[in-house]
């Protein structure tokens, strides 16, 4: 291998962060210990929740939960909305209760598609530390995330996944999915199918949980997806512009792939009358702005919804039980540049790292904004509209679609962007309680972890939110900035805020604490700082 390659001799696992060092970027500082979080307690009981379940049903209750370390040992029945509740039905008394009358309990949500911060922050400044990403995850009631792609390195991801798993961090569960080295513009070490299969063998010894792709060549990536099933492991794609020619989102389901990221490699597989997207000659991938606006023009090149080939495609991605993680926020700034920039947020909870990055700048991965257009916008929204339509009947026809933030990128941050994920579920025609069955049970499912979360049931770690208001009524509620409202008898806005506490595996997480936690670490970042945060820009 050549000595030019900064990354050749890396462990399996540990090739992206190789590479990055060798860039001079650093992963942010690891969780070490646990300041926040009660518990767990040898017996939990909420007491008179009103129960919506994950799985789709409807809510119900009232209903008593009881929570024996980390696992829910029962659920009941109490009473009948509006009329007194008869002492005599309730469980026993815990040694730690929280009255739930007139309250709304959850699943934890399930992130499908995060990253325990990125490396490219380093470009801006100093990367936020892990406890930053991780104290607003649970502040928005995520209580398990996908890392998609172990930048850090798989051994640094494993280590906070241990310490999150026995409640040493104030973390949510961790899956680890490790980047597949097999593309020239990324990182590239395997060089053949056998290699792959050997790579796959040794991340699954390793420890790791998934792999994660970003296309490779086919004779390759065909064999790795192959040697997958063969030791167990799962895998998601982001179908790169680079690679997708060669394999599209159909034709890796196929191969077996778990689920397909964002939305790459879908318009290309419902192409008709062409293989190759219809990019202008002066193209340039390496040019974020080239990359993001041409990106918006492939739905309109590929079948319309209905046609025969549209119909096709659906069904054979049905047929395989394949799995969309559509992530539709991460790109939502597309269509409104100047709604997602000045999102209520940034003033108080992004990281003056992030915030830096966020802003146009050449060589800066998702920076493009230096010539972002009316034209790009529109293009965008159209992209978006037939996006959904796809993923919208997937879900009507039994296909499994799950939510996913991949934050850290275009204007969206931590724990915010897994919500606003909820939202545009809902826009694409998904009712509330499949906009929550899709964060909750079906995300489980995707991980292969829904023995264990996803749902409420007995026997089930206590992975809970407890909500003040009903969640389905506005996801705007789970904003950590809550949604604004007027105050009809004072005359005044308030923000209003749904999610009061988060219980991951039985420790019960204050979120107003953790948020104060976030609004001190992020204006710490911008001590100093003569610019100052975006609210005084």
């Amino acid at each position: 291998m050549s000595s030019d390659n900064p990354y050749a001799q890396a462990q399996v696992g540990e090739e992206t962060i190789a590479s990055n060092l060798a860039k001079g970027f650093k992963p942010p500082v690891a969780a070490t210990g646990r300041d926040r979080g009660d518990g767990p307690f040898a017996r939990l009981v909420l007491r008179g929740a009103t129960l919506i379940d994950g799985t789709g049903a409807p809510p119900w209750g009232p209903v008593d939960i009881v929570v024996e370390n980390s696992r829910i040992t029962a659920i009941v029945n109490v009473g009948t909305p509006h009329k007194p509740i008869n002492p005599d039905r309730r469980p026993a008394a815990g040694d730690y209760e929280i009255d739930c009358h007139g309250k709304y309990v959850t699943p934890g949500l399930i992130d499908s598609h995060g990253h325990i911060g990125t490396p490219y922050h380093a470009m801006s400044g100093e990367v936020p530390p892990a406890d930053y990403i991780y104290k607003l995850w649970l502040a928005h009631g995520v209580t398990t995330v996908r890392e998609m792609g172990s930048m850090n390195g798989l051994t640094w991801t494993l280590e906070q996944k241990g310490l999150a798993a026995s409640n040493q961090i104030a973390a949510p569960h961790l899956i680890a999915h490790t980047v597949f080295p097999a593309i020239n513009d990324r990182v590239k070490t395997i060089h053949t199918p056998e290699q792959g299969r050997d790579w796959v063998r040794r991340l699954k010894a390793r420890g790791g949980d998934g792999i994660k792709f970003f296309g490779a060549p086919p004779a390759i990536m065909q064999a790795a997806l192959d040697e997958a099933a063969k030791v167990g492991l799962r895998s998601g794609c982001h179908h790169a512009q680079m690679a997708v020619t060669r394999v599209n989102a159909l034709k890796s389901a196929q191969w077996g792939l778990t689920s397909s990221e964002h939305y790459y490699g879908l318009p290309e597989a419902l192409f008709e009358n062409r293989v190759v997207q219809n990019y202008p000659t002066d193209y340039n991938y390496s040019d974020e702005y080239y990359r993001f606006s041409l990106a918006g023009q492939t739905f309109m090149q590929a079948a319309k919804p209905g046609s025969a080939k549209w119909r096709e495609v659906m069904d054979k991605f049905l047929e395989l039980g394949h799995t969309f993680v559509p992530t539709f926020n991460i790109y939502d700034a597309n269509r409104d540049l100047m709604r997602a920039r000045r999102a209520d947020w940034h003033d108080d909870y992004t990281w003056k790292a992030v915030w830096k990055y966020f802003q146009p700048q050449r060589g800066g991965h998702g920076a493009y904004w230096y010539r972002w257009s009316t034209t790009n916008e529109i293009e965008w929204k159209q992209n978006y509209q037939l996006w959904m339509q796809f993923i919208n009947e997937y879900k009507n026809l039994g296909g499994r679609v799950c939510a996913g933030s991949d934050s850290g990128f275009i204007f969206q941050i931590y724990g915010f962007g897994l919500i606003r994920e909820l939202e545009l579920l809902q826009e694409s025609g998904f009712h509330p309680l499949e906009v929550l069955r899709a964060a909750t049970m079906l995300g489980a499912e995707l991980l292969g972890v829904d023995e264990e979360t996803g749902s409420i049931d007995v026997g089930k770690r206590a992975d809970l939110l407890i909500h003040e208001q009903n969640p389905l009524e506005d996801f705007k509620l789970l904003y950590g900035t809550g949604a604004m409202r007027l105050n009809d008898a004072t005359g005044k806005v308030e923000w209003k805020r749904a999610l009061r506490y988060t219980v991951k595996a039985g420790v019960v997480y204050d979120t107003e604490q953790l948020l104060a936690d976030v609004r001190k670490m992020v204006e710490g970042s911008w001590e100093g700082d003569p610019d100052g945060p975006p609210h005084r820009r």
